[in-house]
């Protein structure tokens, strides 16, 4: 009895350790806090965080959808350590004071973002004076419509705006408030089912000046740079089931903003995610010269006090090579 009593507790002993070294397996996972939005561009994270790609590769990853216009006072208060956000935004946020580094493109939009107008509206001329449901300076939306009006010879003077979120604006106008609104997807597509409300003016096929990226806190990346390459990882692969398993994929993700999978399908239309050589090839170049148009525009749009003198620290390509 004593000796079964012994080896037993010899069993219970291994079994005890192999739970133990288990849970510091577990509690090895790096956890990361990243904010983000309902942005369809953005869903593979969510993709990578439902079908248990984050887990797969070490991470404990909690999302936390908070408004653009937030998401740096969230990033300065270190509640979390990383962003989804636009390229433009990530220089906006740097330049005025909240430093935050790329490390990996997710999209491009190609008609995901738009303004939607009257059908009295037939250019941008007309839009002088008009007012426009688009979200507060800072933002994608109020970035869009900056660069849109100076392309065309204007800027935010000559129009009027009343501060609206994306999905806010796209309902205003719908429901037949302001003479249009600068929105993206999903909630553009509310303005495409209801052609008598409006029209389509311009989108970013016209404008191609929506790009997103992944950026993390500069003091917590270079403490966990293994964290971030598995982050970057992770993304890669949940595009990588996207392609295998699309009807899944477009399932999970379309239930995060409440769409059907082929609701979302038609959504996601509208964009490019960008894989692994899509990313070599942005940040060999392209993503430093559109930093520095951006900048220009975010000048003159009062979203930053002074141009930035250096791009350099705004980003760190070694992820992605």
């Amino acid at each position: 009895m004593v000796r079964f009593w012994k080896q037993g507790a010899a069993a219970a002993a291994v079994v005890a350790g192999l739970l133990g070294g288990m849970g510091n397996a577990f509690a090895q996972e790096t956890k990361i806090v990243l904010g983000m939005s309902g942005w369809t561009g953005f869903a593979p994270l969510t993709l990578a965080d439902k079908a248990g790609i984050f887990k797969r590769h070490g991470l404990d990853v909690e999302i936390k959808m908070i408004p653009q216009k937030d998401r740096h006072l969230a990033l300065a208060s270190k509640s979390i350590q990383c962003a989804a956000t636009t390229v433009e935004t990530h220089v906006a946020w740097n330049t005025n004071g909240v430093p935050i580094v790329q490390i990996f493109q997710m999209d491009k939009s190609f008609g995901a973002d738009g303004m939607a107008v009257r059908g009295n509206i037939n250019s941008f001329a007309d839009l002088k004076g008009k007012t426009i449901g688009v979200d507060a300076p800072g933002t994608a939306p109020y970035f869009g419509l900056a660069w849109m009006l100076s392309k065309n010879g204007m800027s935010m003077k000559d129009v009027k705006t009343v501060t609206l979120s994306p999905q806010a604006a796209a309902q205003a106008f719908v429901a037949g408030q302001n003479d249009a609104a600068m929105t993206y997807e999903p909630y553009l597509s509310t303005v495409r089912e209801n052609p008598s409300a409006g029209k389509i003016l311009a989108t970013t096929l016209d404008y191609p000046m929506v790009m997103d990226t992944v950026g993390c806190d500069p003091a917590w990346l270079k403490a966990n740079p293994k964290a971030a390459q598995a982050l970057t990882n992770a993304y890669f692969a949940a595009l990588e089931m996207i392609k295998a398993e699309p009807a899944k994929s477009h399932e999970i993700m379309g239930a995060a903003v409440k769409q059907t999978g082929e609701q979302f399908a038609k959504s996601a239309s509208f964009l490019r995610w960008q894989d692994k050589a899509a990313n070599q090839k942005f940040f060999a170049g392209e993503l430093q010269s559109f930093m520095k148009e951006a900048s220009a525009i975010l000048l003159e749009a009062g979203v930053i006090r002074k141009a930035p003198e250096d791009f350099s620290a705004m980003f760190d390509a070694s992820f992605i090579k």
